[in-house]
Order: C-alpha cells, then structure tokens, then sequence
C-alpha cells in the first residue's frame, strides 16, 4: 500500500479519537500505520528534506486540519481529543473527511482564509491537493533548484574551454581543495603541460 495523503488520514484519526480518550501524537502515528498496514520501509519514507518521516508529517497536518475545523482539540502539549463537534460530525456517519468537507465548517474557513486569500482549490492539480503544505513547498523548491542546476549547466556549455577550467578551478579552491587559487592554477598549468 502506498503511503496515504494525509486527506485519507482525517476520518481514521477522528474516528481513533471517538472514544473521547486523551491521545498523543506519537499514538496516533503508530495506530495509523498499524491501520493503513504499513510497512517499515513506508513507515521510514522521508520528506524529501530528509528531516521527518512523510507519514508522520501527513498524520500531523491531518491533526492539524481536524483542529483548526473545531473537530478535536488540544489538551496540553503534543495531546489531543475529540470535540462535541467531532462527535456529532462521527454521528453523521461520513463517508470521508477532507479539505472541502472542513470547509463546511466556519473555524476552517477562516483558518484557511487567514493565510490567504481564497483559492479556487479545485482547480490545483490533485497531486498539489493531497499533499502536505510542506510537502508542496519542497517540491517547488527541488523545482526551482532542478531549473536554475538546468540553466546554470546551459549557461556554462556555452562558454569557452578557459572559461570552464576557470569554473571548475574556482569550484575546488571553494570546496577547499587546491589551497588558494593561485596554487589550483599553477597545478592546473602543471598538468595541462
């Protein structure tokens, strides 16, 4: 099974909470993969900044989503638990609980208004929608990196055979290899020779 968006995590976590018991984060990841079948391998998955595990980011942004709709509620630090609403909203019997189900929900409204103004969600691509915010603002930047490496690499063909011994010369001597740049060229020179 693939690693579940953290969309799909909403109803499983509120659902975990039903019981009105006060649970910590930590519980509920390891519930969660327990859940969804997990494997070691998709448990230890990373952000693509290697900081977090993704389905420990994805767990917490679903929790975060559910208490910014008012439908659990901290109970001290790094705790939850169910709300009344998140109750009657179980009571309901939803099929599943996501980013436009919230919506129905003025709490959620204005935490997602706060930020910015209001988008037309449904036309993201859905890859953008079912991830994390930092999943998303990693993958912009590895992005932008992958376009500038692209750029810089055009940039660099383009120039003259003295041009590029210069850039790999000054890239070394940056690195700390080669000392200063007058000894990296003298070796340079040295075995051009």
């Amino acid at each position: 099974m693939a690693i579940p968006d953290y969309q799909s995590i909403m109803l499983p976590l509120i659902e975990m909470a039903a019981d009105g018991g006060e649970y910590s984060l930590r519980e509920a990841i390891e519930n969660l993969a327990q859940y969804f079948s997990l494997s070691d391998e998709e448990r230890q998955a990373m952000l693509p900044s290697g900081r977090q595990a993704t389905f420990d980011n994805r767990v917490g942004w679903a929790r975060t989503y559910l208490k910014k709709a008012n439908l659990l509620q901290t109970t001290r630090r790094g705790y939850f638990q169910i709300t009344a609403k998140g109750k009657s909203t179980l009571a309901e019997r939803p099929i599943e609980i996501n980013v436009k189900y919230l919506e129905r929900f003025p709490e959620f409204l204005e935490f997602k208004n706060f930020k910015r103004e209001p988008s037309n969600s449904e036309n993201l691509p859905i890859q953008i929608q079912d991830k994390t915010p930092e999943e998303n603002l990693e993958t912009i930047v590895q992005g932008l990196n992958q376009d500038l490496a692209s750029e810089l690499l055009d940039n660099i063909k383009i120039c003259s055979p003295s041009f590029f011994e210069a850039l790999v010369i000054d890239v070394l001597v940056k690195m700390g290899y080669g000392g200063t740049r007058q000894d990296a060229g003298k070796i340079v020179r040295v075995i051009a020779s």
